[in-house]
Order: C-alpha cells, then sequence, then structure tokens
C-alpha cells in the first residue's frame, strides 16, 4: 500500500514538471520569435526582398573614436539580405541618406567618416563618406533567384582631428531601392 501510495506521488510529480517543462519551452519560443521579428526588417516587392538585420535601416556613429581601417572592419557591422525573386536578373542600389529624425546631431563631418561594404563575405570597399556620390555606395546586378548578404560598417579615420570626448554623432538611413536598366 505504501508502494503504490509512493508510486502516484511519483507519477504525479513527473506529470508537474512535464507540464512546467513544456510550458517553458513554449514561452521561451514564442518570446525568441517575437524578439528576432522585431529585430528584422523586411521590405518585398515583386522582385526583390529586403531584410535590414539587428539594427534595421539605421546606421550611426555615436562615439567619435578615430580608429584605423582594420579595427573599423573589425566592429560590428550593419547585415541586409537581398533576394532576387525574379527569373531575370535583377539591379538595385543602396544608398545612406542622413536621418532627418537626427539632423541636429548630424556633427561629425563626412570628410571624417570612413564607410565599407562587403557582399557575400568577399573583398570589403573602403570609401571616405565626404568622396561618395549621393550617398550610393552600391550599385549591383543580382543574379535570377540569388540572393547577396551585405554587411555595412562606418568608423571615424584614423586621421581625424575630431575630439573624442564630446558628443559628435552621425545618424543615417540605409535605403536600397531597385533599379532597372
Amino acid at each position: 500500500m505504501y508502494k503504490n501510495k509512493l508510486r502516484k506521488e511519483i507519477i504525479k510529480n513527473v506529470i508537474y514538471v512535464g507540464i512546467i517543462l513544456l510550458v517553458a519551452c513554449f514561452f521561451t519560443y514564442k518570446i525568441y520569435n517575437k524578439f528576432q521579428t522585431n529585430r528584422d526588417v523586411d521590405y518585398n516587392s515583386e522582385s526583390l526582398d529586403i531584410v535590414y538585420h539587428d539594427q534595421g535601416d539605421k546606421i550611426s556613429i555615436t562615439k567619435p573614436i578615430p580608429m584605423t581601417d582594420s579595427v573599423g572592419l573589425s566592429t560590428n557591422g550593419y547585415s541586409i539580405s537581398i533576394k532576387n525573386n525574379l527569373t531575370i536578373n535583377a539591379y538595385y542600389k543602396i544608398i545612406i541618406e542622413d536621418d532627418p529624425e537626427y539632423s541636429e546631431l548630424n556633427t561629425i563631418p563626412k570628410e571624417d567618416i570612413r564607410i565599407s561594404i562587403k557582399i557575400n563575405k568577399k573583398n570589403n570597399k573602403i570609401y571616405n563618406y565626404n568622396e561618395i556620390e549621393d550617398g550610393l555606395i552600391l550599385e549591383s546586378e543580382l543574379e535570377a533567384l540569388k540572393k547577396d548578404d551585405i554587411t555595412i560598417r562606418m568608423w571615424i579615420n584614423k586621421d581625424s582631428t575630431l575630439p573624442t570626448n564630446t558628443n559628435l554623432q552621425y545618424h543615417g538611413i540605409i535605403k536600397v531601392s531597385e533599379e532597372k536598366e
């Protein structure tokens, strides 16, 4: 009789623990998906699917610390995925524009800003921001049904004479647009 009562208690406890674990897994999954969905910003058209990962379409420098290109290339990047949904090649361009929401805070001169763009984890292209015409950092052709993974980094040029203990900032918007050839 004592064994039957002990066995019933053990079975009841195992069921309770199982239910608790099941509920915990369910809510962990829901919370993770909510945050993952909030991080990625999607834009879809007939020909291109554009996904801004993590920080969305905003790019910024909030600490004006001069650094070499090798250090700038090791900073966290802004990631974008562009997928061609067509069975023919598609054309797109990427532009960085000043964020009008922060126009009064954009106090870092563009000649002190360096920008890197990397496509599909190959070949970093590095530019001085003031040398880029109309903010255009990339024009590219995307093969039919292919995808480009792009990483953009922004940092202060090592030769900059900006004071480092100030509140100088730059805020921009990364825009991807379809271009028809």
